[in-house]
């Protein structure tokens, strides 16, 4: 009974740390990514799909293109238009109306950088952004060009106090006024994109709105000041429904060209901490992706809309483009705040989460908010806990006898087990509640692992001295050889096992998961190092007491 007690611990403890890699391995490692950008995905015209399907920046139109009444017309002010508000420093292509750069100023590029993250851009390092367009019979974006539109000022800034900023840009073509509006509101990353068209024509005009995300195959800058050596997180596509709210599309299945349609869904592409998600508004939108050199592209189509002669229509989308916060993601679109991803313990994450953000929000750190969340976690396993270590005290107060039940019956194995069954009931022990700890804390040191890995809250949260970033490995190895040496300690609270072998494994284990610890997220150390320091004080209080209780039984028996 004892080795099956010692081999559950050490397969209980590696399989643990074997999750974690696989984990991430196979749900959150990505394909290499180069750092260069395709040639050919540098020019409108190569983006630009032909009407039977190819690939590009426009998505496949269902209606045949008439190529004579779509022309340009030239910006009154040349360059790009620059926003900014409260959370977004934005800029906007006239050439096409689309977000090319998007920096999110309540968020750091690095630990030590004043500058504030970059999630959408296009530098010729990276290609990351937010397209939006009409296609169609007479659609204004097509294989031969964008549109290019007026705008009355280069620079939009919300003032304090400002609700809402709206940046109007301006296409006109034969007797039809289109105007496409971004609305940017006070304290929320939701843009609302519209296409209001008026047709004064004589004609009906009729076409469809798409909204895509186009990214290259660049890495993850969200990941840049996490260390060579950490965990990747899911970099690729997503999509959700009413129906199926969460599923992933890695790039390399973009080329299986997603189909779906749907009244309120979301197709995005999803980083480390950071999403961008498109929502049709009230329409029916396809969803579809595609591959095209380097770049990928995910978004929808509206279904075709017909303005009449002296009519207009209103065509709607918002797009989310900012950090994974659950409570602002939810009111999206439904499905869209699983992409904070914990995995399959999700609800045990989540409910760890909320108890740590509510703990935070009355202490206002991260790291002694952790080291409460171990405190509170170790009380509601204290009557499990308590019942292990003093059967593991028990089991130390007798290794004696057991050791002499081994000298006086030699290899008869049948014997000494039937002995050692006699002291285990004499004893009232349990070998096997000594797992218990351990294989209770297993899904909580798994769940919270994925809440410090997922929560943009924890990015570059600070504990104390040399602890700046909870969500990053400790860069000094000080939590993780603390943990090692604790851990190392609890063993010697243990009682021994007898067999050689499983005694120089079970010495090595704390080698082993310092090892492994070493590159794990500090948060996650920390919960675990303060976890060992309260469970070998429990177990010193316990193993105390039942010595004096075995001292108390042997004066007994000796009156």
């Amino acid at each position: 009974m004892q080795k099956i007690f010692r081999v559950m611990i050490i397969i209980a403890m590696l399989i643990t740390a074997y999750l974690l890699i696989l984990a991430w391995r196979d749900d959150y490692a990505n394909e290499p990514a180069v750092d260069t950008v395709s040639e050919t995905a540098t020019s409108v015209g190569a983006d630009i799909p032909s009407t039977s399907g190819a690939a590009g920046d426009i998505p496949v139109q269902t209606l045949p293109v008439d190529s004579g009444a779509v022309t340009t017309t030239p910006a009154k002010n040349a360059g790009l238009i620059t926003v900014t508000t409260d959370r977004y420093d934005i800029k906007i292509n006239p050439e096409g109306g689309d977000i090319v750069y998007a920096a999110l100023k309540q968020y750091d590029a690095t630990l030590d950088s004043d500058e504030p993250f970059v999630l959408l851009e296009n530098n010729g390092n990276r290609v990351y952004v937010a397209q939006s367009g009409l296609i169609g019979q007479d659609g204004i974006d097509t294989a031969e060009g964008r549109a290019t539109y007026s705008h009355t000022a280069n620079n939009y800034v919300m003032e304090a106090g400002q609700q809402t900023l709206s940046v109007p840009l301006t296409y006109k073509k034969d007797g039809v006024t289109i105007t496409k509006t971004f609305t940017f509101t006070q304290d929320k990353y939701p843009i609302d994109v519209s296409y209001q068209i008026q047709n004064a024509s004589a004609n009906a005009w009729q076409g469809q709105m798409f909204a895509q995300l186009k990214r290259d195959d660049s890495k993850d800058p969200g990941m840049s000041d996490k260390g060579a050596l950490s965990m990747a997180t899911y970099l690729g596509g997503a999509w959700g429904t009413p129906d199926d709210p969460y599923n992933k599309l890695k790039f390399k299945n973009f080329s299986d060209e997603l189909s779906v349609t749907s009244d309120d869904g979301w197709v995005g592409i999803v980083q480390h901490y950071f999403v961008s998600a498109w929502t049709p508004e009230n329409f029916t939108g396809k969803f579809f992706s595609r591959e095209t050199g380097n770049d990928y592209f995910i978004g929808f189509n509206s279904q075709p809309v017909n303005v009449g002669p002296n009519k207009q229509a209103t065509l709607n989308a918002t797009l989310y483009s900012g950090p994974k916060v659950q409570s602002e993601l939810k009111d999206v679109a439904i499905g869209l705040n699983q992409t904070v991803d914990y995995g399959l313990l999700w609800p045990i994450s989540k409910i760890l989460f909320a108890i740590l953000d509510g703990i935070h929000k009355i202490i206002g750190n991260w790291g002694w908010s952790i080291i409460v969340l171990t405190i509170l976690v170790k009380f509601a396993l204290m009557w499990f806990s308590n019942k292990s270590y003093y059967s593991m005290a028990k089991m130390r107060a007798i290794a004696p006898r057991l050791a002499a039940l081994k000298e006086e019956h030699g290899d008869d194995r049948m014997k000494m087990s039937q002995e050692m069954m006699g002291i285990y009931k004499e004893e009232k022990v349990n070998p096997m509640a000594g797992c218990l700890p351990i294989l209770m804390q297993m899904p909580i040191f798994l769940a919270l692992y994925w809440v410090l890995v997922e929560s943009v809250e924890l990015r570059h949260a600070p504990w104390i001295l040399w602890i700046q970033d909870l969500s990053a490995m400790d860069p000094w190895f000080i939590l993780p050889l603390l943990m090692g040496a604790s851990m190392f300690i609890q063993q010697q609270l243990n009682p021994q096992p007898a067999d050689p072998m499983q005694a120089k494994v079970m010495k090595f284990l704390p080698i082993i998961f310092t090892a492994f610890m070493l590159f794990f997220p500090a948060g996650l150390v920390l919960y675990w190092t303060v976890n060992n320091l309260f469970s070998m004080t429990h177990q010193y209080i316990v193993n105390k007491k039942v010595e004096e209780e075995q001292k108390q039984r042997t004066v007994k028996v000796l009156d």
